[in-house]
């Protein structure tokens, strides 16, 4: 199975996801039409050429669902749900084009008081450009299966027609 469990984390491990992600001018166009949003500083690069970095500016909410995405693998792959994020801060503008990283550290761990199969892991994440440059970061909490919860095993279905 892929992802880690409660027992892998221990307080102070820093994982740095294995993926970026280059963010295209679809992606941005699709995410800020798909939620609404309708600030031109997201797709009218004329009206963009005129703001303070006289660009089009990556909408927020897709960058920090990249970042989040690209920490899953890690953090997150085997948790069965996420309990909050807290102090989240967008320190850098991201831009058509540019690469975002993510990594992880690990702030807190401890026993589930309500489900004896998971534990509850606090980690602070933050995502990095291309060049290194920090563009965000939070503290994310989320709820992870033990090593022998049952919850995650033998869901993948049984072929009803066997190969030969």
């Amino acid at each position: 199975m892929a992802g880690r469990y409660y027992e892998d984390f221990a307080v102070g491990d820093l994982h740095q996801h294995p993926l970026g992600r280059t963010i295209s001018e679809a992606d941005n166009t699709w995410f800020t039409l798909l939620t609404m949003n309708t600030n031109q500083n997201h797709f009218n690069a004329h009206f963009a050429a005129r703001a303070p970095y006289g660009r089009i500016i990556v909408n927020s909410g897709l960058s920090v669902a990249i970042v989040l995405g690209l920490s899953v693998s890690d953090m997150s792959q085997n948790a069965l749900m996420n309990l909050g994020w807290e102090n989240i801060k967008l320190t850098h503008p991201v831009f058509l084009g540019d690469t975002l990283y993510a990594e992880s550290r690990v702030l807190a761990t401890r026993e589930s008081a309500s489900r004896p199969y998971a534990g509850i892991v606090t980690c602070y994440t933050r995502g990095l450009n291309q060049d290194g440059d920090e563009v965000m970061s939070w503290t994310r909490t989320v709820m992870v299966y033990k090593r022998d919860a049952p919850h995650d095993k033998d869901f993948f279905p049984k072929a009803k027609d066997a190969p030969a």
